[in-house]
């Protein structure tokens, strides 16, 4: 008398088999029809407060990607979106109050700088922010130090009540 491998056939707890896995071409268009991206950016000015447009493209081929790079700008051009989101940005400049200073930023070593009027500033080194809290938890302090090496550091510019550094 013989009996059943009882490891024949499904599980009793109802696994299910692991399919085995079938590797598809990368040539093939369902793989990535668009393995190609570009992305640009279209920044108005130098600074942090300028308008951007960043769109991104794909492509099939590196020159298609490339092509539909000029295509895309041509036609921000000619439907004048460009201009469009020029005059959101100076119009929303216009109308928007930021808190705090207010002063256009910059960056240097690596961390973002608030700028200083160029008259009100003789430091040429660029300054760094730094902040504090007083002695016993008195109240906080903010200065914009030099970021010339010592001994030849311009004197520090503190925060004052209105939020502006002198």
């Amino acid at each position: 008398m013989s009996f059943p491998n009882p490891f024949d056939g499904p599980s009793p707890w109802g696994e299910q088999p692991t399919p085995t896995q079938k590797e598809t071409p990368i040539n093939t268009p369902t793989a990535n029809p668009n393995p190609f991206k570009i992305g640009i950016t279209l920044k108005a000015a130098p600074g942090y407060d300028a308008e951007w447009l960043t769109p991104t493209v794909y492509g099939a081929t590196g020159d298609e990607a490339a092509k539909r790079v000029r295509e895309l700008v041509q036609a921000l051009a000619d439907n004048g979106v460009i201009e469009l989101v020029s005059s959101a940005a100076v119009k929303m400049r216009a109308t928007h109050q930021p808190g705090g200073d207010s002063a256009p930023k910059t960056f240097t070593n690596g961390k973002v700088q608030p700028a200083q009027a160029p008259d009100s500033d003789p430091c040429t080194h660029g300054r760094t922010l730094r902040e504090g809290n007083g002695k016993n938890g008195g109240s906080g302090w903010a200065a914009l130090f030099c970021n010339a090496p010592k001994g030849s550091q311009c004197d520090p510019l503190w925060r004052q009540k209105d939020g502006s550094f002198s």
